[in-house]
Parts: C-alpha cells; structure tokens; sequence
C-alpha cells in the first residue's frame, strides 16, 4: 500500500543522531579498480559514479556493477532507524539505484530507491519523484523494524508509505547500483548525511 501527504515535517524529531564518520562506512565498487577512479570526497560532498561497463564490487559476483558506501557501523534488528542525506542525480543517469534498506526474507533488500528516465521510484512499481535530476534534494528514510513499516519523506513531504521485507539485519546504503536499462555513466552526489535512531523500549 502507498499513502502520501503533502505537509513538511521534521522527520527528526524524537531520534537521536549518532556518530558518523569513515569508521562507519566503507566503500564497494569495482574490484579491479582504486577508489579513486570511482568515488571522491571533497567539500563534503560524496561523489559516486560507475559506468555500466565495470565490473562488480567482488570478483565472481553475478551482481551489476556499483559504486556505494555502505553504513556497516550501524547494522540493525530492532527500533526505528532513519537516513538523512541531500543527494543530487545529474541528468542521464538511468537504471539505478541510489538508496537502499538492506535485509530482507527472500530477497536482497527492504527498499530500493532507484532512478529512471528522471523519476525517482520505489524499485520500479511506483514514481516518488517526478523529475530528480540536476537539483539538491533532502532524503529520509525511516524504518521501523517491529511494525514492518518504511516511510521516505523527499524536502521533508512524506511521498511514500510501504511495509518492508521482513529479515532480521538491516543497514543503509547510498551511491549508484546499475540496475535493469543502466546508462552508460551513472552518477550520484551525496552529502549531509545523517543516521538515526528512536528507542522504542
């Protein structure tokens, strides 16, 4: 089921922000290649690109290829968990996805985000956003584990209401994972980023 509202609210009312920094993340892209040639940071900006040429983040992987940065230092099971990050997707990047939940029973994840002609979409079954492309937009994702629920807010608009997956380790994800009708270069810029979390014993 998809609900939306059209009110912006302050998803991070309630949460307490934890510590991030690189003991928190590290990067997959293709094996073969230094990060340099696929990731930057500067001016506290995170920029990730791969072309759809590349090979996976592992040797033998039958995966696409990619270039994200997985939040490893905050794997959860339980409570509400959110991601806050300003993400940018300049124009021609199709066939990809930009933000994941990972975790899930008999399947890889609980939500993809993903990019294609200018839209951004939950995986392929519904349009968030309509035109995402060459603009600065603020991202929460909110999953409550116990109620099987995720919530993605866009400049602070909830625009999308969906149960999750199920599984029992759950982490975030962001950057580009080539996905079915991938462009050539794909591409995603990212900063600000957040993770939170609400006790809820």
């Amino acid at each position: 089921m998809i609900s939306c509202r059209a009110d912006e609210v302050d998803t991070t009312l309630g949460f307490t922000d934890l510590p991030f920094n690189t003991s928190y993340y590290h990067l997959h892209k293709p094996y073969d290649l230094p990060e340099t040639q696929r990731y930057s940071f500067a001016g506290g900006v995170h920029r990730l690109w791969v072309y759809a040429t590349d090979k996976p983040y592992r040797r033998g992987s039958p995966t696409k290829p990619r270039t994200e940065l997985m939040i490893s230092g905050y794997t959860y099971s339980s409570g509400i968990w959110q991601f806050e990050g300003q993400g940018y997707v300049p124009k021609g990047t199709n066939g990809v996805c930009i933000m994941q939940v990972f975790g899930a029973t008999r399947r890889a994840t609980s939500l993809m985000l993903r990019v294609y002609n200018g839209s951004l979409m939950y995986y392929q079954r519904a349009v968030i956003v309509p035109e995402i492309f060459d603009r600065w937009f603020r991202l929460n994702v909110i999953h409550d584990v116990e109620a099987a629920a995720l919530e993605v807010y866009v400049d602070g608009v909830l625009l999308l209401v969906v149960a999750d997956h199920g599984g029992k380790s759950h982490y975030f994800k962001f950057g580009v994972y080539g996905q079915n009708n991938m462009s050539d270069c794909m591409e995603s810029r990212w900063k600000g980023i957040r993770v939170l979390y609400k006790n809820v014993t």
